[in-house]
């Protein structure tokens, strides 16, 4: 059902665009150049009016029904519940996903000093060759 709204939706759309570009405003439009057409222009504004507000009142309609089915499908679960939170358990350290009651700190290696080794008084030199 939401897949046949959600086309149709979408077919209304696009004829939505294409008949406010095809309708002459102010400044000419794209129905400029002004011609002869078998159509006087008074017709054929007002017929391009009635049909932008049919097509406007189609769109305003799937798209309030595409909210209700949404909603609908949502059900009273929250994005948090459907994920399946482990926040009964405490992080680990060195875990990679965030904590958020303190501060925003990246974890730190395990593998890897967390501080530099104290200097030993000797001068380090680069190597031969250069």
């Amino acid at each position: 059902m939401e897949n046949i709204v959600l086309s149709i939706h979408l077919i209304l759309a696009l004829g939505l665009i294409a008949v406010v570009l095809l309708q002459r405003s102010e400044g000419g439009g794209l129905g400029m150049g002004g011609g002869d057409g078998a159509v006087s222009g008074r017709a054929a504004a007002n017929a391009l009016t009635k049909l932008t507000w049919i097509l406007a009142v189609g769109f305003m309609i799937t798209s309030l029904s595409l909210t209700v089915i949404a909603a609908r499908k949502a059900g009273q679960d929250s994005v948090i519940d459907r994920l399946g939170t482990e926040s009964t358990e405490a992080p680990a350290s060195n875990s990679l996903t965030p904590n958020l009651d303190g501060p925003l700190v990246p974890p730190v290696p395990t593998d890897e000093p967390t501080a530099p080794p104290a200097p030993t008084g000797e001068p380090t030199t680069p190597p031969a060759g250069n």
